[in-house]
């Protein structure tokens, strides 16, 4: 059997504006067109952010492109899509998120071991101005770390 190549999209600026709390895995209710442009790697979700619609989670402005070979039944790009969770992690969500300054954060895109696509969702906490100068600094820190070590060698 051909190796299936690994699809992850990640939302890399999550990290520097958000301090991770608790992540959860979440599947997603897709339409055909959208898991084979998924599979494609043909998503995004830079603007894509979760919300609470009658006590079911969404996340809304996930930009999967349309199909190449779709017919007229292919996708919208940024509907709202359903994220399938337990009750009792919606209802400790939708809890949590009532306390000031938490939100959900769509994070991760991926692909499970049984071949289905999966949203890695983090409860998350916004960081303050310093608190990114923070982040900033270390990782120029590291960097300048790495690059001594690799001169000494």
């Amino acid at each position: 059997m051909a190796k299936q190549k690994k699809i992850e999209i990640i939302k890399r600026r999550a990290k520097y504006e958000y301090h991770f709390l608790q992540e959860f895995e979440a599947g997603m209710s897709l339409t055909g067109t959208e898991v084979k442009s998924v599979k494609a790697g043909n998503a995004n979700l830079s603007d894509a952010y979760c919300i609470f619609k009658d006590g079911e989670l969404y996340v809304k402005s996930m930009f999967i492109a349309p199909y190449d070979f779709g017919n007229q039944n292919n996708h919208l790009e940024r509907r709202d899509r359903k994220l399938l969770l337990r009750k009792p992690e919606l209802k400790k969500l939708e809890k949590k998120i009532k306390e000031k300054g938490l939100t959900i954060v769509p994070y991760r895109l991926y692909f499970s071991e049984r071949g289905f696509i999966k949203l890695e969702i983090i409860l998350a906490q916004g960081k303050k101005a310093y608190d990114k100068r923070a982040s900033i600094k270390e990782k120029d820190n590291k960097r300048d770390l790495d690059r001594i070590k690799k001169t000494n060698r």
